[in-house]
């Protein structure tokens, strides 16, 4: 390397699809300004290479066997700030973009990103900005334009966790699960989860008696005549 030539950003590649990590290690290996170090095949063996190799960078895949890449990428920002990491994903949806970025993502991308947009990302995250494509920035901008979830009691009852007890407000106010979706910014997968896991620990059987439920509570109030 030559005096003031910028060194190559060393990047750990971290995909549970043999065959999706080595097309993007190959990709990378073509691209100027990055240097490959390791490659790990779920989230547990993407913290250690960190630990073993000190990389500038993890792409990293969110959804992989052991540990995701959501946890990766929480332990390795809390035990190894010097890394940063870049979410490189194919699912674009809210539920994996948002809590990605709360873990300590940098950047986000989705697989169909050329070599010179992750290169791009890269170098952001190294310089300090974000690394987030034009289409994940704009849905960053529409969530946070929106307004906040519906406020709810700092004392859950019977163990509910806050959004259960977020869920439980929403049934009670006649939402249905898609709606409580999408306000949520959730699948309506998950909210049926947090719905039966709410009526799992309150003993409810219908929503019914989930409205009766979050009155008596006190969760929510009458509305005013």
């Amino acid at each position: 390397m030559t005096v003031g030539e910028k060194k190559p950003a060393r990047v750990v590649v971290a995909d549970d699809q043999t065959v999706v990590r080595e097309g993007i290690v190959m990709l990378l290996g073509l691209l100027p300004g990055v240097e490959v170090v390791g490659a790990a095949g779920d989230g547990e063996e993407a913290v250690r290479l960190v630990a073993e190799l000190s990389p500038d960078v993890v792409l990293m895949d969110l959804r992989m066997p052991r540990c995701d890449g959501v946890e990766a990428t929480r332990r390795i920002r809390s035990q190894y700030p010097g890394t940063q990491v870049v979410v490189l994903t194919t699912f674009a949806d809210d539920e994996s973009l948002f809590p990605a970025l709360r873990a300590g993502a940098r950047g986000y991308l989705t697989k169909d990103a050329g070599g010179d947009e992750i290169v791009r990302a890269v170098e952001s995250v190294l310089s300090g900005d974000a690394g987030l494509s034009p289409s994940i920035q704009r849905r960053l901008l529409e969530r946070l334009s929106q307004p906040e979830p519906v406020p709810v009691a700092t004392e859950t009852p019977d163990g509910l966790t806050t959004r259960e007890t977020e869920v439980l407000v929403l049934i009670a106010e006649g939402l249905t699960n898609q709606e409580i979706a999408r306000k949520l910014h959730v699948s309506t997968a998950t909210v049926k989860t947090h719905i039966n896991n709410l009526f799992a620990k309150t003993g409810l059987k219908d929503r019914a008696q989930a409205v009766r439920y979050a009155y008596g509570k006190g969760l929510v109030r009458p509305p005013a005549n």
